[in-house]
């Protein structure tokens, strides 16, 4: 029969490992929402009809809610929170100003130069994003 002490550290590696597995699926999700939207963009400098596709409309929504669903499920696990911990903070800013970014280079922006400008602005704080994650850091050493 196990101890208590064994029944405990199963729980705790059942944690960590069920820990391990949403953070790779955010990590997935990120790759795929960011792959997605560069693809996106490089349709709209195309003038693609890809882009009026019913299921390119529908993807990055559902896969945009699955990443922030996954981070959501981490913050809450980890107990870091956005505005106490400065690279999560980070994090989020940088996160709205993507989002901003992104839709004016896939449908507000009202030139082509302002567009390509907006995707190359989102693809950079896109970078800045990934690179805080990783490193934790929100100056990433600046």
């Amino acid at each position: 029969m196990a101890t208590v002490e064994q029944m405990d550290l199963t729980d705790q590696r059942s944690s960590f490992m069920t820990y391990l597995a949403i953070k790779h699926l955010h990590i997935t999700f990120a790759a795929v929402s960011g792959s997605f939207f560069l693809l996106r963009g490089l349709w709209m400098l195309q003038d693609s009809p890809m882009l009026e596709q019913r299921w390119v409309k529908v993807a990055p929504h559902v896969v945009d809610t699955l990443l922030l669903t996954s981070a959501l499920v981490l913050v809450f696990w980890s107990g870091q929170y956005p505005f106490v911990q400065p690279w999560l903070t980070a994090k989020v800013l940088a996160l709205v100003a993507y989002i901003v970014l992104g839709t004016v280079a896939l449908k507000r922006g009202k030139t082509k130069g302002m567009r390509m400008f907006a995707l190359l602005a989102a693809l950079a704080t896109f970078a800045y994003i990934v690179g805080v994650a990783q490193t934790r850091q929100a100056g990433l050493g600046l």
